[in-house]
């Protein structure tokens, strides 16, 4: 009877060993296996202390104290509103897998090539703006950007021809002979749909004539209606490439050096608009205020700029004021990661890029725009160059 419950109790602990052995071999495992996989990742997939402190940004007092209630549910009675704090599987699920279950970009991104193009963040969201329709620029056919097969024009009747029916205003104030905005192009053939004949893809409507160059006309027009001097630089970025031999996407490149001739030429000139045309049809990017259709504004800023969250302060206090007079106007304020992302910001902490409607919108729709930026523009303007006035006088004081 002994031996056999000493030979049942060895085989026990026989097994109870090759359990723990079988154990401690899958740990060890699943630790080497994942520690390599950690430092196979490249860079940006990589587990590091910005990541962390990113991480721990997100958790304020209200989700501290949403915590802290689900172990004591006196914490809750405290505010109903912090119930509505973040769920608690989103929160895990976004911080273990860097997967947003709001966002399906951020799952798709790491899946499909070439995705990443589409990567931004939202700053600022204007009306209807989310990630599901956030601009996008698209890259032309090479024979629509060689100007090779180019659409013939229609609709295009009075497009040229000045505005004499209203006297141009008398601005109370004016900066001189200073041209302190400067306008320019860096996708300078980007046109629209309703001047196109017969063209109905987005991907086409790209034209040497009819393009977001006679957006800058009507903006250089109202800012200088209301005493800002304004150069327009109309130069066709797109005939340098071709010239050059280089390919589309060196257009940024190729603006670049003209920004910063400019610059050098003239140091009055202090802030700097880049006018674009967005990918999206017309329900995304037309809005109707005082029964008149305008043509949405998106402002652009480049992540990958060093200086961009100053940028990113002018376009947000661009898209506030909008907000104020022209609600619904502005689709907010998107920081890119994708493609350039620099958009030659880092020039200059004035320098923004402005979508200015997509390719269905017309000439009449986008004036009204240009008109409703250039008023709150010069708000802005005037606003910055009274407290500039101001810390001069108080610094000569002194």
């Amino acid at each position: 009877m002994k031996s056999k419950s000493s030979g049942t109790f060895v085989m026990v602990q026989g097994t109870s060993l090759l359990k723990a052995g079988a154990a401690l071999f899958v740990f060890l495992l699943l630790i080497f296996s994942i520690s390599g996989l950690l430092t196979s990742l490249k860079p940006q997939y990589r587990l590091m202390s910005t990541s962390v402190n990113q991480a721990t940004m997100k958790v304020n007092g209200e989700l501290l104290y949403q915590l802290m209630g689900w172990e004591n549910h006196h914490f809750l009675k405290v505010d109903n509103n912090w119930t509505t704090a973040p769920k608690l599987t989103n929160l895990v699920f976004k911080l273990s897998s860097n997967i947003n279950l709001n966002d399906p970009r951020s799952l798709l991104g790491r899946e499909l090539p070439g995705f990443f193009q589409f990567d931004g963040q939202i700053v600022v969201a204007g009306e209807g703006t989310n990630y599901t329709n956030m601009p996008i620029e698209s890259s032309p056919p090479i024979q629509i950007m060689k100007a090779e097969r180019e659409a013939a024009l229609q609709n295009v009747e009075g497009l040229d021809k000045p505005d004499d029916e209203n006297p141009r205003p008398t601005p109370g104030q004016t900066t001189g002979d200073r041209k302190v905005v400067y306008l320019y192009f860096t996708h300078n053939r980007e046109s629209y749909l309703p001047y196109l004949k017969g063209v109905t893809n987005p991907d086409l409507a790209y034209h040497s004539q009819i393009n977001v160059t006679k957006i800058g006309d009507h903006l250089k027009t109202s800012l200088e209606d209301r005493g800002i001097g304004t150069f327009l630089d109309k130069t066709d970025v797109q005939a340098n490439l071709n010239k050059k031999g280089l390919n589309y996407v060196n257009s940024y490149q190729e603006s670049r050096s003209i920004v910063q001739t400019a610059m050098a030429t003239d140091r009055d000139l202090h802030y700097f608009i880049d006018i674009h045309r967005d990918s999206k049809r017309k329900p995304q990017t037309t809005v109707t205020i005082n029964g008149k259709a305008y043509a949405k504004l998106a402002f652009i800023i480049g992540g990958k700029n060093a200086n961009h969250e100053k940028n990113e302060k002018l376009a947000t206090e661009l898209h506030n004021l909008l907000q104020k007079k022209y609600k619904g106007l502005s689709r907010g304020v998107i920081v890119k990661m994708g493609g350039n992302a620099v958009y030659n910001q880092n020039l200059s902490d004035n320098a923004i890029l402005i979508e200015f409607g997509g390719v269905d919108n017309t000439f009449d729709e986008l004036n009204r725009s240009a008109d409703a930026l250039a008023d709150v523009f010069s708000e802005y303007f005037w606003q910055a160059e009274k407290v500039n006035q101001d810390v001069e006088q108080s610094t000569n004081k002194q």
